[in-house]
């Protein structure tokens, strides 16, 4: 009979859930999404919205002595100094949980965590060139890289497929003998 039992258990004792628990946290932080169980996403949602409020206090020798225990040097400073200032405006639910289905080896449910609110950095990365303006490659480029045309490439394939067909009618012949 479970009594007084707080929180999941994961089949862990104490110490392998408080590493697991880190680890999976500071990977939150350094990656902004993660792929993981549903069981162990539903674990680490609460310790990681919590972690974002104390990161959010103004006092950052405070914060980083908050988060100590719960993340990794690295982690600690992206959530001080990139995380928390993005969730400035916002009071709540930091996290969101995007369900992917079952893994196929065992036929756990699988989830993606990351924030809700994305970095405005690779949003501006990820935008393409517009189609008005196209883009220009200088000459001393093209001369120096190796830029293949789409004929060159079916000359390549050919002389590939030709090489193993070759290969193959060689060994046949040895079989044969």
């Amino acid at each position: 009979m479970k009594k007084q039992v707080f929180g999941r258990q994961l089949h862990r004792d104490t110490n392998q859930r408080k590493a697991l628990f880190k680890g999976l946290v500071s990977e939150l932080v350094m990656h902004e999404r993660i792929e993981t169980t549903e069981q162990k996403a539903k674990a680490i949602r609460a310790q990681a919205e919590k972690l974002v409020t104390k990161a959010k206090k103004n006092d950052s020798a405070h914060a980083k002595e908050l988060l100590q225990a719960y993340l990794t040097t690295e982690a600690q400073d992206k959530m001080i100094s990139t995380l928390a200032p993005r969730f400035a405006d916002r009071p709540g639910g930091y996290t969101r949980i995007l369900k992917l289905g079952n893994r196929f080896s065992d036929d756990a449910a699988m989830v993606v965590m990351e924030w809700v609110v994305k970095s405005s950095r690779t949003s501006s990365q990820t935008k393409k060139a517009s189609p008005s303006q196209p883009q220009t490659i200088s000459k001393e480029v093209l001369a120096t890289a190796s830029v293949s045309t789409p004929s060159q490439k079916v000359k390549k394939s050919k002389i590939a497929s030709s090489r193993k067909t070759s290969a193959k009618r060689a060994t046949k012949k040895e079989g044969d003998k």
